[in-house]
């Protein structure tokens, strides 16, 4: 563990909450953290790919911040996603960060542009150096286009205050390929759902999740149990929460969270353009995979979590 921060156990990535006319309706949002918290989870991610962070504006992207910080009163640390066109703006959100007092930013690679991997590297660089908040580096290669490889990574070992990797490419050999060229020198994150167990047994502390959302005692249950290497107990719970994980791999994972969020009663199915509403056949079966998942609900195993 990094001993610049103690990030470990589940992380949403929380959804941003709008309002019929589609403004972001920051009460609502606040009221989905804090029932996040209240279900025992480890930490938050706001404003990241979930968050819908590319749809909202500087300023609402400082209310969702305020809001995250504010609610949570430092019961988990709260970090804040960062995706933006340029490397000078996304100093500008670091330091708006900084300012606001959130516990940590997550950092993607420059959106739009397919750069090359030393550039890649330059814009981890610049935001880090810009900062001192601890910053995790944030892959998702499929969504992002700009893979964030362990060698990439490796360069930045020397950029005090990034502290984290959060890989979201379903390749688990890179936490192994991390630790043999830099040792423990970041701590590893899951970021994409439906490979979270073979993650965590490849070193990896903590899991920024999209379907903890609607399923938050569920997801920081099934990290526990494997963190601690509890298999059998285990195994139930992961072939029952596949199909839901599953879903957090589509291009629409965001309309698909989000709607089982709403089924749950835990938020609404509301994104911003250009996501729109899932189409009907794709509606009809998220429907039928959560009517599944809640007619077979499975009775948790005891992992000591936290009750609000």
């Amino acid at each position: 563990m990094n001993p610049k921060v103690s990030w470990q156990g589940v992380f949403p990535a929380v959804t941003t909450q709008f309002r019929d006319d589609m403004s972001v309706d920051v009460e609502a949002t606040a009221k989905v953290i804090d029932a996040l918290i209240q279900d025992g989870v480890s930490g938050l991610i706001v404003c990241g790919t979930v968050g819908e962070n590319t749809s909202l504006s500087t300023r609402e992207k400082i209310a969702v911040m305020e809001a995250g910080r504010a609610v949570a009163k430092g019961r988990v640390p709260v970090i804040c996603g960062i995706a933006e066109f340029t490397t000078a703006f996304a100093v500008e959100t670091a330091r708006e960060a900084a300012r606001i007092g959130v516990d940590g930013i997550m950092v993607m690679p420059a959106l739009v542009y397919s750069s090359k991997p030393h550039e890649t590297a330059a814009h981890f660089r610049t935001v880090a150096k810009a900062t001192d908040l601890p910053v995790m580096v944030y892959n998702n290669p499929p969504v992002y286009k700009n893979d964030v490889t362990p060698e990439i990574l490796a360069s930045l070992a020397d950029c005090e205050t990034v502290v984290c990797f959060k890989d979201s490419s379903g390749d688990t050999r890179r936490f192994i390929d991390t630790r043999n060229m830099v040792g423990d020198r970041f701590v590893l994150f899951a970021g994409l759902d439906d490979v979270v167990v073979e993650s965590i047994a490849m070193g990896a502390v903590g899991w920024v999740s999209g379907m903890s959302n609607a399923f938050p005692r569920e997801g920081e249950t099934l990290f526990r149990l494997a963190k601690a290497r509890r298999f059998d107990e285990l195994m139930p719970l992961y072939e029952w929460f596949m199909p839901l994980l599953h879903l957090d791999a589509r291009p629409d994972l965001v309309q698909c969270i989000k709607l089982c969020e709403h089924l749950m009663g835990r938020g609404t199915w509301r994104t911003r353009p250009p996501r729109l509403e899932l189409p009907a056949a794709d509606k009809a079966h998220v429907e039928a995979i959560m009517q599944k998942a809640l007619a077979n609900r499975p009775a948790l195993p005891d992992v000591g979590l936290a009750r609000g």
